[in-house]
């Protein structure tokens, strides 16, 4: 029996990106020359400095020299699994005056594209995509759950590794969860040699942070069935 689907949901880009942009804990803002650190963004993401908008929408910008800005931010899984970067997402567009990491508001940036950039390749996503894009209700949670999974309930891990279809190999080294949106959770399965990902995913999409809870339960409640069912008698 099947236990999930052959393809199992995932983010689409523009979700993933929205998610980095509102998750980032820092990022690198490359403008006149010059790349500016900014850390600590204070949990507004980098939308909560930098306010996204269409070409033309700001009637003050075209007639002023309009600069180039490209922000970059790195993906990075909050817990020690092997290859931590997860993805890179680069921002580029058009400012109508320096940039400033001291500006008391957000800056405006008209936006020119985003580019997501991970294991499966390269990505372009439009600004109509970001917009339209509802931000996962894990995103700005995930560091903290997964961080808590690993470090309070490492028990779990090897419990949720029961639901692996195709069994891991008996080579396996470690497995750990590397990410967990609102469509499931990912263990990376770490190999002396190698490593891969695999998606445990959840009944339903999680539409709120509330959900989350449940749904991992569910999971944790399937593999301990199928364990069950695997130490009855003949």
């Amino acid at each position: 029996m099947r236990l999930f689907p052959a393809r199992a949901a995932t983010p689409t880009a523009a979700e993933r990106v929205r998610s980095i942009l509102a998750a980032a804990h820092s990022m690198t803002v490359v403008s006149d020359g010059l790349h500016t650190e900014v850390r600590r963004l204070d949990g507004a993401g980098a939308m909560g400095h930098f306010h996204l908008h269409a070409p033309g929408e700001d009637p003050d910008a075209q007639t002023a020299t309009r600069i180039p800005v490209r922000l970059e931010l790195t993906d990075i899984a909050p817990t020690p699994v092997r290859d931590r970067v997860r993805a890179r997402v680069t921002v580029t567009g058009l400012l109508a005056a320096p940039y400033s990491a001291q500006a008391a508001e957000s800056t405006c940036m008209e936006f020119g594209q985003a580019v997501l950039e991970d294991a499966q390749g390269r990505t372009y996503v439009d600004l109509h995509s970001l917009e339209v894009t509802e931000l996962d209700p894990i995103a700005t949670s995930e560091a903290r759950m997964l961080t808590h999974l690993v470090d309070g309930h490492s028990e779990l891990v090897p419990l949720l590794l029961r639901l692996v279809r195709p069994r891991p190999d008996s080579g396996m080294l470690r497995a750990l969860p590397v990410a967990m949106d609102r469509y499931g959770v990912t263990l990376r399965l770490e190999y002396p040699d190698t490593h891969h990902d695999v998606r445990l995913p959840f009944k339903t999409p999680v539409s709120d942070i509330d959900q989350s809870g449940p749904q991992i339960h569910a999971l944790l409640a399937t593999a301990r069935r199928l364990s069950h069912a695997h130490h009855l008698p003949a």
